[in-house]
């Protein structure tokens, strides 16, 4: 039996709809000196890459990105690392970053290496909200916010010219 995906988001999509989530960043942080995009390992790193790319295009703002390597099926489990040295990132804005959010753990959990620095604010931006939260967390720059039932999944592909997003 195949598995039956529904095409969410195309690739011109997915670019819209990133270009908008960086135009938001803007707005809400254009009086920040620099913002550090931290993007989960894997498509959340894929994305504040692109996000930053878009970022440089329409802002002065200084913006880099960081890889947050935790492990998501069993993200309290592990140690959550950082792909660059705390103090570099100390008192910068924080944008934590991930293509899907379903429950809110994985962001509970990566939000792990940054408590116990001085930040002035961290915020969220996700692709695709789902809305199941089950964890305080919210997104405040979101592509999508898609109404899905627990037993949908949400497949983000990430590729050069050719990402898409698929409900299965």
């Amino acid at each position: 039996m195949t598995e039956e995906k529904t095409l969410i988001l195309d690739n011109p999509s997915i670019n819209q709809k990133l270009k908008r989530m960086a135009f938001e960043i803007y707005e809400n942080n254009f009086q920040e000196g620099e913002l550090v995009l931290a993007g989960i390992d894997g498509n959340g790193y894929l994305l504040a890459t692109i996000l930053k790319n878009y970022l440089t295009e329409i802002c002065d703002i200084k913006v880099s990105t960081v890889m947050i390597e935790i492990d998501k099926e069993a993200p309290s489990s592990e140690k959550v690392l950082l792909n660059i040295r705390k103090d570099e990132i100390e008192g910068k804005c924080i944008i934590l970053i991930d293509d899907v959010l379903n429950t809110g753990r994985t962001f509970v959990y990566s939000l792990r290496p940054f408590l116990d620095l001085k930040i002035p604010k961290i915020q969220i931006a996700v692709l695709i909200d789902r809305g199941h939260s089950r964890y305080p967390i919210k997104s405040d720059f979101t592509g999508l916010e898609l109404s899905t039932v627990l037993n949908d999944h949400v497949e983000v592909k990430i590729e050069n010219n050719n990402s898409r997003v698929y409900l299965t």
